[in-house]
């Protein structure tokens, strides 16, 4: 068993809380902690991966899962740590959108970014459920280097037909940024530069 210091956590969404695996800094452990939709949420993810590690996908801009452990805090979930060149845990595209300042400060990379985002989804065909939450941005010396989807990797439909159809899944994957895009700059509205970044650009 793997023993977390509640200190070592960084991260929690609605389901799952986040920690820096004790034993290797290149990983982390999710924790579920809403039994009923987290649990759900998991199993799919879990699903979805194993689907994806047979299609031999990039894993150029999603964290590798590694599997299930257990742990003090319940059974846990090990995925890729994400961090900058310095060693600090990349900060989320949230941060980044959350002043003009910021944004304007990265503009150029963060531009270009998302668009390499929105089309390595399309190209590996990975359904998703993007938002400023669960992208991060990954730092080098001197600027935002990648971006990585953390979380919400996966198709809700009870029957994932668009998993295994690449028409289906273009326009599945096209439908979920459109409603990232719209949601991104609706409640961002005071962020011009943003609203700049999107106005005309084919990161819509």
């Amino acid at each position: 068993m793997i023993n977390i210091d509640k200190s070592s956590m960084f991260g929690k969404g609605h389901h799952r809380e986040c920690y820096i695996h004790p034993e290797n800094q290149n990983l982390c452990i999710k924790i579920v902690v809403d039994n009923n939709l987290g649990a759900r949420q998991k199993h799919r993810e879990q699903k979805y991966y194993r689907h994806l590690e047979k299609r031999n996908i990039s894993w150029d801009m999603i964290p590798r899962y590694h599997g299930e452990i257990i742990t003090n805090f319940g059974v846990g979930s090990v995925f890729d740590l994400i961090t900058d060149q310095d060693g600090g845990i990349s900060r989320t595209l949230k941060h980044y959108i959350s002043s003009n300042e910021l944004t304007e400060e990265n503009y150029n990379s963060l531009a270009s970014l998302l668009y390499l985002l929105k089309n390595y989804l399309l190209e590996q065909r990975i359904i998703t459920s993007p938002s400023p939450r669960n992208i991060v941005c990954q730092r080098n010396k001197s600027e935002i280097s990648q971006l990585f989807i953390i979380d919400n990797i996966g198709n809700p439909h009870y029957i994932p037909i668009s998993n295994y159809n690449k028409f289906l899944a273009t326009r599945k994957i096209n439908k979920e940024w459109g409603k990232f895009v719209y949601r991104m700059l609706h409640r961002n509205p005071d962020n011009k530069v943003l609203q700049r970044m999107f106005a005309t650009s084919p990161l819509n």
